[in-house]
């Protein structure tokens, strides 16, 4: 369950949507297109994306959501007070929709879909986790000169391309200090068994990489030391390009966290790029 925190607000007309133009910045739109590809973000995710301080990135917010460019929801938690967590509303949806050329009814998103998925459950919580990871790349290609997250492709996305073979987490291309590499990623939060999902998944992806196409890495995410270690165990048989990471809250991606099968050591990501 969660708390819903949308109350009597500002109907969507044609005098609102006709005002929006004027009052959407860049990143106001860029901001909309990865709620719409990536489904939800936490107010931490959107700080991290595109704003200097937290106050900057809730002020923005909450214009956004007078606007009904965005909604929001606060999942309940067992300790504490949960931040909230933004999808796209109906204007939002009708500005995306528009500049894909299509109506909002054609853009295929629904509101009511939007916001059950904001409100709480396993699902929820592994989308969050995965958004996560790759809003640590986009932090981090903010704050370092010569690094870029050129593409970031949600789970819907994989699937739509791949998904006669395998269907990963995301995939993305991360630059840094010259080297670039090209990843599918498997996040998992220990609520499954981790070895048992990866080895199902393993000839997909095989047969994905003997395309000689993107991606040329498995990255394998996980929120427990204990459960990376089983699943690298697991995995040790395969001859797939596959590195192992713990990765901890607030902790960069792009860091010496990757442990590649065949090592006993840890890398920064773009230094896969320099392994065979």
């Amino acid at each position: 369950m969660a708390l819903a925190t949308s109350t009597a607000r500002t109907r969507v007309d044609d005098t609102l949507l006709q005002a929006l133009p004027s009052r959407l910045t860049r990143r106001d739109r860029y901001l909309l297109r990865l709620l719409y590809e990536h489904d939800v973000l936490t107010t931490t995710h959107v700080c991290d994306v595109g704003f200097a301080t937290r106050r900057r990135t809730t002020y923005r917010l909450a214009q956004l959501y007078g606007l009904r460019l965005i909604d929001r929801v606060r999942p309940l938690v067992t300790r504490g007070s949960g931040e909230h967590h933004w999808v796209l509303d109906e204007a939002g949806a009708v500005v995306v929709a528009a500049e894909r050329g299509l109506t909002r009814r054609e853009l295929g998103w629904r509101r009511e879909d939007a916001l059950a998925l904001a409100s709480g459950g396993q699902r929820l919580e592994h989308l969050v986790g995965v958004n996560g990871l790759f809003v640590g790349l986009l932090k981090t290609s903010r704050r370092q000169p010569g690094a870029r997250l050129s593409v970031w492709w949600s789970e819907r996305r994989c699937a739509a391309e791949w998904g006669d073979l395998v269907r990963p987490d995301g995939y993305g291309v991360w630059t840094e200090a010259g080297n670039t590499v090209a990843f599918a990623l498997e996040y998992d939060r220990g609520t499954e068994r981790p070895a048992e999902r990866l080895a199902a998944k393993l000839p997909g992806y095989q047969e994905l990489m003997a395309e000689d196409v993107r991606p040329n890495w498995l990255l394998v995410a996980f929120i427990s030391e204990r459960h990376e270690q089983v699943a690298r165990e697991a995995l040790a048989v395969t001859t797939l390009p596959i590195a192992t990471a713990t990765v901890r809250t607030g902790a960069s991606p792009a860091a010496p966290i990757w442990q590649p099968l065949d090592g006993d050591y840890r890398v920064a990501l773009c230094e896969l790029s320099c392994r065979p």
